[in-house]
Parts: C-alpha cells; structure tokens; sequence
C-alpha cells in the first residue's frame, strides 16, 4: 500500500503518471470524480500492480448502521463486511423490545453474505440511553427471563447470527448484575448457534471512575461473552474541546489495559468514519457539528485550506476561515486508518468495529481490504 500526500500544484494526471497507475484507479479508490481539485496535504490512495499484494491476514469486520442508511452507501460497504450490527432494539424494564425497522436491511444483508447482529441497548423510545431502564431491568430475574424469551424469539424469527449487547451508562452499582445478565444471555443463546458480542467503554485502567467506564468490567465481561467491541472513539466528541476523534496514541492506552484482560482473538478495535468541524475559539457547552470524511475534504476545498497531519494522534486536521468564524476540523484519512489497521494487527486483534457505516468513505474500504482478507461468516 502506497499513500500519496498532495503537494502544490499535484494533480489526478500527474500523480497517475508519478506512479504509472491510471486516473480512473485513482478516482475508484479514492472517492473522487475526475473534476475535483485536490487540497494540499490531502492522503491519495496508491494501488499499483507492481505493488506486493502480501496481506496481514484474515480481519472480522463489523459495521453498524441505522435503519435510514442510504441504501447506495449501504451496498458500497458490504463487500467489506463481515457483520452488520443493525442500531438498535431497546428495552423496557419488563423485559420487552423496543423493535427497530430491519426488515429490509436484514434482505440486504442476506442477499450480499453478511450475517446480521441484533443491537440490543437500553436506549428508550425517545432515543436516550437509559440508566434508570438498565438498572430495573438488571435486578429484576423475571424480566431479563422474558427479554431472554423475547430476544429468542425475534433472532430466530429474522435469521438473525448473533446478539450485539450495548449497555452504556451502567450504574456501578449494577456492575456484578451486568456480568451476570451477559452470561445469562449467553448461555441461552449459545447453543442455539449465536454469537454474544459486548461493548465497552475505551478503559485504561480496572479502577477508572465516571458513569460511562465503571460497571464495564473487562476482564469479566470478557469471559461472559463470546467477543468485545471496545469503542475506542470519542475523545473528540461533539461538546468537547478539538482534538482527533480516535488518537492512535490513546488508542493505544486502551489496547495494552484491554488485552490485558481479555484475549486479544476476542477483541475487535472501534474505528469511527467521522470528523468534528469546531467553531474556534471552543466554548464549553457549544456543540461542534460531525462530519463526514469525504466531506471534510470538500470542506477543505472549498475553502483552499491545507491539511496537516498530527504525527502523535496519526489524525488529519485543518483550520479554516469562513462566515466571520474561525474553525478547526480534525477527521480520518486514509493514513489515520492505515495507521489503526496496522494497530490493530500488531495486538493480535479479532477485527474491528465501524462506527458507524452511515457515510460513504472509499478510502476505508480500500485500505482494509489492501491489507487484509475480509472474514465472512
């Protein structure tokens, strides 16, 4: 894999001709059209026939989307995909599903090899994460019994291949009934073949405080659950200050707690398809608006900004200047995803885990299946 930093004055026809590859590869890989300007500092994807083809390996890939993707965008990512995790059923303290819309995207999925993952949170009909909901559900044995029946009963009823558990928001004083409600599910739902995956706040240490972190349990819910999603993303969050969504440097803080504690052939490494677009100077509380990939690109096009590259947080970035406003936008380019995939190789990892498939990102697909053969079930 070669990737091409754009310099002043490069464009589509004299980078083909630097690497003797054609402009059309270069449009195809790289999610361009053949019109486009190209920004300064911006990573283009080089595949050339003479290049080795020498893979990592085999990666599991699970991408998750919401019932509203667009369907194009949709297509475009399965090739790549080993499960698609469907967002989200929710719960009631009784025990019974809040259904989402996924009957076509279950077809889709079918019909392109992918093996569908039921997402199953505590979030509510007005969307929220639940803590109150996950709390009564947690210590109520009858409810979880009719949630088992119910979840059983839809699983079998849609084909679906497994059970993705997203609880967030925990309280910790529900930690032990945590673990204990993800080994019920499993126990119920692995002789019937499904796969039990759990999600995981990004922890760096057993003792780590705060709502989010102290009732993820790593080392239990790790042998509670056939496999884990770590969502190492958000340190760039909506209302926080500017900074990479996903900084390799913290990423990595994360992996060497996690695979301390769970086996790393149980993990699978959070990878966000998304960008922050912050109004500077940051205020507290003012939110930052999320981006796509392709469209922080357009962004710096449009506003012949030049993208630099954080050699710490493996992250692209720019500043811009528009409507009387300063603005920072920190995103993924395909050097900040080479950067995780081979991350993610180096600790040994299951695969990984895309939050979310929402938006087109060409160069994702690429790079992942440049350096590994994609998993399917």
């Amino acid at each position: 894999m070669l990737i091409h930093v754009v310099t002043p004055g490069d464009n589509l026809t004299s980078i083909a001709r630097t690497y003797d590859v054609t402009t059309d590869s270069l449009v195809e890989n790289n999610g361009l059209t053949a019109t486009d300007t190209l920004v300064v500092g911006q990573a283009i994807i080089i595949i050339s026939p003479n290049f080795p083809t020498t893979k990592l390996g085999t990666l599991q890939v699970n991408g998750y989307a919401y019932p509203n993707i667009d369907r194009a965008v949709l297509t475009s990512a399965l090739p790549y995909l080993t499960y698609l995790s469907i967002f989200s059923y929710g719960i009631t303290p009784e025990g019974d599903l809040l259904p989402a819309e996924d009957t076509e995207l279950l077809q889709i999925a079918a019909e392109n090899n992918v093996a569908p993952l039921l997402v199953l949170t505590t979030i509510t009909e007005d969307g929220s994460f639940s803590s109150e909901n996950a709390g009564l559900l947690l210590n109520n044995v009858e409810a979880q019994n009719n949630l088992v029946d119910n979840l059983i009963e839809v699983m079998q009823a849609k084909n679906y291949r497994g059970l993705d558990i997203d609880f967030e928001f925990v309280p910790s004083t529900d930690r032990q009934a945590y673990i204990d409600f993800v080994t019920k599910l499993n126990a119920a739902l692995t002789p019937l073949g499904y796969l039990v995956s759990v999600a995981l706040a990004p922890k760096t240490s057993a003792m780590q405080t705060g709502l989010l972190y102290e009732a993820h349990d790593y080392a239990a819910l790790g042998n509670a659950a056939d496999e884990v999603l770590i969502m190492t993303y958000e340190w760039g969050y909506t209302y926080g200050p500017p900074m990479a969504v996903a900084p390799l440097n913290k990423v990595n803080e994360v992996l060497l707690f996690a695979t301390s504690q769970i086996a790393p052939a149980k993990i699978s490494m959070g990878v966000p398809n998304y960008g922050y677009d912050w109004t500077l100077p940051y205020t507290k509380g003012v939110a930052a608006q999320s981006i796509g990939n392709v469209e922080a690109i357009d962004i710096a096009r449009e506003n012949t900004a030049v993208i630099e590259f954080d050699s710490v947080a493996q992250a692209p970035f720019f500043n811009y200047f528009s409507e009387g406003n300063n603005h920072v936008v920190w995103f993924e380019d395909a050097r900040s995803i080479e950067a995780k995939l081979k991350l993610a190789n180096g600790f040994n990892l299951n695969g990984i885990g895309i939050w979310n498939i929402m938006r087109a990102f060409p160069q994702l697909w690429v790079i992942t299946s440049a350096y590994y053969n994609i998993k399917k079930v």
